[in-house]
């Protein structure tokens, strides 16, 4: 009997057990994995920027003087007048402001290196003062309609553009680099009432600079797009540009005699140069806002 009685008790002990053994373990999963996402500057932007551009030409001081008697038909004969031109570079300074567009691509996300390339189009008021000049006291009143025109000044600038290369390496979100490539621009005479051929029309030069880009994370109060596609930039750009062909010397027409040179009859340069054809030459300083398509 006590045979039989261990013999069950055994029984149900490893019944038991091996039912344990089958129930579900009470075990948390596995974690899943996921991967930090890495920023990285590759892809296309565009954005808009604004600043300021300085003349860098060198500051001629000396005016360009020219006398007009009556045989100019600016003056009633036998009257005669003199006009003093300011040569002063501040002709080119004033406001910088447009759009661009371009692509990066970084070798490395996180840091890196990162080659793209830029165009640019920028509007610029540089016209202010380009047309200086002063009558001399005493000189007899210019005829009705006649308008007055500095030789040097008649070539300013109306906008400009570029396409540039860029290098740089980038910290993770902030990118320091340089640049430089082809510069065009066009602008002048017609500001001041005279054809298009009196004017320096088209332009080409070239552009080098450098700046610093950062890209905004996203819970950045600026980044109202609340991505990490916007990014800020602040940026120097020096550009040089050719001289184009324009009818050098004219400073005055009258609506019935077309426009009067500085070697027409009655007119005498008496010093100074009538028109000097040199390179424009000036320096923009300007901030950018960017969106980028494609961020991580």
């Amino acid at each position: 009997m006590k045979t039989l009685l261990l013999a069950s008790t055994a029984l149900v002990a490893g019944t038991a057990v091996a039912s344990a053994a089958d129930l579900p373990r009470r075990m948390a999963p596995p974690p899943v994995f996921q991967p930090v996402p890495v920023f990285t500057w590759t892809g296309f932007y565009a954005g808009f920027n604004a600043g300021y551009g300085f003349g860098t030409n060198d500051n001629r001081r000396d005016p360009t003087v020219i006398g007009v008697n009556g045989a100019s038909g600016l003056v009633a004969a036998p009257g005669a007048a003199v006009v003093s031109f300011s040569n002063g570079r501040n002709a080119n300074e004033g406001f910088v402001g447009g759009g661009q567009i371009g692509y990066n691509y970084q070798f490395t996300p996180g840091s890196g290196f990162v080659v793209g390339v830029e165009a640019d189009a920028q509007y610029v008021d540089f016209g202010r003062d380009r047309n200086r000049f002063a009558v001399a006291p005493g000189s007899s009143p210019f005829l009705a309609g006649t308008q007055i025109f500095n030789p040097n000044g008649v070539s300013g600038l109306d906008y400009f553009g570029t396409v540039r290369g860029r290098l740089g390496y980038a910290f993770d979100r902030t990118l320091v680099y340089g640049t430089g490539g082809f510069a065009y621009g066009a602008g002048g005479g017609r500001d001041f009432g005279l054809p298009n051929g009196s004017s320096n029309d088209f332009r080409t030069g070239w552009a080098a600079g450098g700046g610093i880009e950062y890209a905004l994370p996203t819970d950045s109060f600026l980044n109202f797009f609340r991505s990490s596609a916007v990014t800020l930039k602040v940026e120097g750009l020096y550009v040089n540009l050719d001289r184009g062909n324009r009818t050098t010397g004219a400073f005055g027409a009258t609506p019935a005699g077309g426009l009067v040179y500085t070697n027409s009859p009655g007119v005498i340069l008496v010093s100074g140069g009538a028109a000097r054809d040199r390179s424009t030459e000036f320096a923009v300083v300007r901030a950018g806002i960017n969106y980028k398509f494609g961020s991580y």
